[in-house]
C-alpha cells in the first residue's frame, strides 16, 4: 500500500491491486475515485468515502464518536480542556476531539498493518469464553482521514456496505444511512463506544491507546469483568526501530497486582520503518474488579542496535452499568 502515499498528490486516487500468477506476484495502479479537500473543522458524514492517511486503505464511515485524548505529550494548560484523567494521571487533561467508526474495504485488509477483526464484544451464551468479532471495522480520528469520492454504486467491499447504506446520487455524499444502521448502532453503541484515548511518545515511537468495555460474566457467584483495548505504535522518526518485548503492569480494584512479560505482541516483532512506520493491534484483559488501571512499556531495539523502553501511556479500565452483550450483525 506505500505506493498510494506517491499519488496522494495528484487529482485522481489510484491504490496497487495485487495480482497472483504461479512462482509471482506483483501490483499494479487502479484508478478509485477522486480526491476532496479534507475538513479542517465540522465533521465527516455518513457514507464519506475515505482513505487511511497512515495504513492507506479504503474505508467508509458509519458514524462520529467524541472522545476525551488525553496526550502526554502536549502541554497541559486549562482553557479549553474537559475533566482530567480519572485515576491515571490527573495532572494530563483531556481534551475533546472526532474519531469515526469506519468499514474497511476487504480488499484491501490483506496488505495494511492492522488487525481487521479487531473489534470484539461478548455474547449472549453461557460459556464465559464466548468471543465474537467484527470484520472490517475501525476506529479513525479525524486528521487521519482523506476523503474521496467514487463514481461507483458499491465502490467498497464490505459485507455490510449494503446492509448500512444505500447509493441515492442527488445527495453529498452519495452514500446515505439505511434505518439498519441507525438500529444497530443503536443497539451496539455499549461496546463499540470510543471514549477515551491515551497518547505518549518515547524516543519518537508514539504509542495510541483506546480502551474499550465489553462486559462481565458470572461464574460460580465471581463476576469477571472484560475490556478490549487497542494500540497502535507509530514510528516518527527516520530510524527503523523493531518491538522485542512487551511488559504490562495491571492493577485491579480488588487490591491485586499482575505483571506479564512476554515477546512480541500477539505472535509478531513488528518493524516500524520509514516506509512502514505504523503497526495496530489489539487484545484483551480481565479482572475479578468493576474497574483497574493497566501501564507498561514496550522495549524497543533501533537499527543501529540502540535499546529502549518505550512508554505505554496508563489508562483506566473503567465498567459501566446494564450493559447487555449484543447480537452479531449478521443478526439483524
Amino acid at each position: 500500500m506505500e505506493v498510494l502515499r506517491a499519488v496522494l498528490n495528484s487529482q485522481f486516487v489510484k491504490i496497487p491491486v495485487c495480482l497472483t500468477v504461479p512462482h509471482r506476484s506483483y501490483a499494479r495502479l487502479a484508478e478509485v475515485g477522486r480526491l476532496d479537500a479534507p475538513k479542517i473543522t465540522g465533521k465527516y458524514d455518513t457514507g464519506q468515502l475515505i482513505l487511511h492517511r497512515v495504513f492507506g486503505y479504503r474505508g467508509v464511515v458509519l458514524f462520529p464518536w467524541l472522545a476525551r485524548v488525553y496526550d502526554r505529550d502536549l502541554p497541559q494548560h486549562r482553557s479549553g480542556d474537559v475533566e482530567p484523567n480519572p485515576g491515571v494521571g490527573k495532572e494530563v487533561r483531556g481534551r475533546t476531539h472526532t474519531f469515526y467508526q469506519v468499514l474497511i474495504d476487504q480488499r484491501d485488509c490483506p496488505y495494511i498493518r492492522a488487525q481487521t477483526e479487531a473489534v470484539t464484544f461478548l455474547g449472549n451464551q453461557d460459556s464465559s469464553r464466548s468471543l465474537y468479532a467484527i470484520p472490517g471495522l475501525d476506529y479513525v480520528a479525524h486528521e487521519d482521514i482523506i476523503p474521496y469520492t467514487s463514481a461507483e454504486k458499491s465502490p467498497l467491499h464490505h459485507e455490510l456496505f449494503d446492509k448500512f447504506l444505500a447509493y441515492d446520487p442527488d445527495k453529498d455524499p452519495p452514500f446515505v444511512p439505511q434505518e439498519t444502521l441507525r438500529a444497530w448502532q443503536n443497539k451496539n453503541h455499549p461496546w463499540l463506544e470510543l471514549s477515551d484515548v491515551h497518547k505518549e511518545t518515547t524516543e519518537n515511537i508514539r504509542v495510541t491507546v483506546i480502551p474499550f468495555y465489553m462486559g462481565f460474566r458470572e461464574s460460580h457467584s465471581t463476576s469477571v469483568y472484560w475490556w478490549r483495548y487497542c494500540i497502535r505504535l507509530e514510528n516518527l522518526g527516520s530510524l527503523s526501530v523493531q518491538l522485542r518485548e512487551r511488559h504490562w503492569r495491571i492493577f485491579s480494584l480488588s487490591g491485586t497486582l499482575e505483571t506479564v512479560r512476554g515477546r512480541g505482541v500477539v505472535g509478531q516483532e513488528p518493524a516500524l520503518t520509514r516506509t512502514l512506520p505504523a503497526f495496530q493491534y489489539s487484545s484483551h484483559v480481565s479482572l475479578q474488579a468493576p474497574s483497574g488501571h493497566m501501564w507498561g512499556t514496550f522495549r524497543m531495539e533501533r537499527e543501529d542496535g540502540y535499546t529502549f523502553d518505550c512508554r505505554i501511556p496508563p489508562f483506566s479500565l473503567e465498567s459501566k452499568p446494564d450493559i447487555t452483550p449484543a447480537a452479531p450483525p449478521g443478526a439483524l
